[in-house]
């Protein structure tokens, strides 16, 4: 190879020790003398290895480690099959802390029974968007349209909508009278209410195909979660026929991702337009992905849809310095939030209050809170994060949950992470509620 190049043999090795750079001049010898293309020549694997490898070395866990990018690089590019297996361990060590968070945070004998958790895994399995349902869905909106809106295309099914006291419907919102061919809905639920259980009603009816089509061949661990499953792609389809996909995404677009606006310009609730905004992953007409979170005042989280695959999709929202636990103090009022994860994640949160029930006097009302969030580079979309640089804007350091979030100096912790060995000290008190070791 040294006489093929026209260089000493000694040179050669040291290229080959990865002590010498291989200049643009080396690599068009290489290409001429072996009749090979420069692209097979510069391969990017090395340049991937080290991103990815630089990005799991942000763990907290390797923070009293110094660790020089320089050091990091020439491990990726010298040695790619240890970069590939250090990646894996990582990879492995991070799905067993989740699954082990899981089980504690979990009664005995639920993990594996519990339906609304295998519902949610399912929907995140999908980045909840059905295609087929979604463009079947957008047809029906059409008919719909034409035939002078929901109400006179159940009439001209034979179906006729009648709006009746919560008495007499026995506190039911939605009730199919089969028998009479009416659907009898509870007269004081708000107009986005009322549109969304008629919605419901046509999705359970018009779309159970392909509703069917979706659960058919699942193999589920109970009844409950086939229920819970099909009731959910209901809610879906109602919302595909409320806000059409194609037409719905590009008012999304020209308004900004307003919610408020969005719910004006198609009669929907701000919580209802925030569900919509999960699902925008058509091929080709793809937006902003989302995830959404919703969570009362006791901080139990009673909705959880992932658009995007984020890391607190499957237990995550409990942080406490996530603004969705504190937008009760002002109801009504939107709050944003710039968020970071201890693996370097950053985020945009906006976050709002939203009431349930209520009605008429003396029926319960229920306020919770609902948060969407989106990757920082993506935030600039938005109309709620203005003009900051989402690279340089202000950041809350959030975990996905305590058990899983190794920051040490977290004042707001409840229950310390998982690994981590407790030190005992007779004789200080840190401000945090727990010392752990390093390792």
């Amino acid at each position: 190879m040294a006489g093929d190049l026209d260089i000493s043999p000694s040179y050669v090795a040291l290229l080959e020790r990865n002590q010498r750079p291989v200049t643009a001049d080396m690599l068009l010898r290489l290409a001429r003398t072996y009749r090979m293309e420069i692209t097979d020549l510069a391969s990017e694997d090395g340049e991937n290895y080290a991103q990815r490898l630089n990005d799991i070395l942000r763990d907290p866990v390797f923070d009293d480690i110094d660790l020089p990018s320089l050091e990091v690089s020439d491990l990726a590019m010298s040695f790619p099959g240890v970069a590939e297996a250090l990646l894996r361990l990582h990879g492995a060590y991070t799905r067993e802390q989740q699954a082990l968070a899981e089980q504690r945070d979990a009664e005995p004998g639920e993990q594996d029974s519990d339906p609304v958790r295998e519902a949610q895994r399912f929907f995140a399995a999908s980045r909840n968007y059905f295609h087929a349902l979604d463009a079947q869905a957008e047809e029906l909106a059409g008919e719909i349209d034409q035939a002078g809106g929901m109400e006179k295309w159940l009439g001209s099914k034979g179906v006729r909508v009648r709006f009746l006291p919560p008495d007499v419907l026995m506190d039911a919102m939605r009730r199919f009278d089969r028998h009479n061919q009416q659907l009898l809905i509870d007269d004081t639920l708000d107009c986005p209410s009322r549109a969304f259980q008629i919605a419901t009603h046509i999705a359970h009816t018009a779309l159970r195909g392909a509703i069917m089509q979706i659960v058919r061949g699942q193999d589920f661990a109970s009844k409950t979660a086939a229920t819970l499953i099909r009731r959910a792609l209901a809610g879906y389809g109602a919302a595909a026929i409320l806000m059409p996909y194609r037409k719905f995404a590009r008012a999304v677009q020209a308004r900004g991702y307003d919610i408020e606006a969005l719910g004006g310009q198609f009669g929907m609730s701000f919580e209802q337009v925030a569900h919509r905004l999960t699902t925008l992953h058509r091929p080709g007409e793809e937006r902003v992905p989302f995830f959404f979170i919703r969570v009362d005042e006791a901080g139990n989280v009673s909705k959880r849809l992932d658009g995007a695959g984020f890391p607190f999709a499957a237990h995550g929202g409990g942080c406490p310095l996530w603004n969705v636990h504190q937008v009760f103090r002002r109801p009504g009022e939107l709050h944003t939030q710039w968020l970071e994860l201890p693996d370097g994640q950053r985020f945009f949160s906006i976050a709002r209050t939203v009431t349930a029930g209520g009605g008429r006097h003396g029926r319960l009302r229920v306020v919770r809170a609902v948060a969407l969030a989106c990757v920082a580079e993506e935030a600039g979309k938005l109309v709620y994060a203005g003009e900051a640089d989402p690279a340089s804007a202000p950041t809350t350091p959030i975990g996905v949950t305590c058990r899983l979030c190794h920051r040490a100096e977290c004042i707001a912790r409840s229950v310390p992470p998982i690994g981590r060995e407790i030190l005992s000290d007779d004789h200080r008190r840190a401000a945090q509620p727990y010392s752990f070791a390093e390792s």
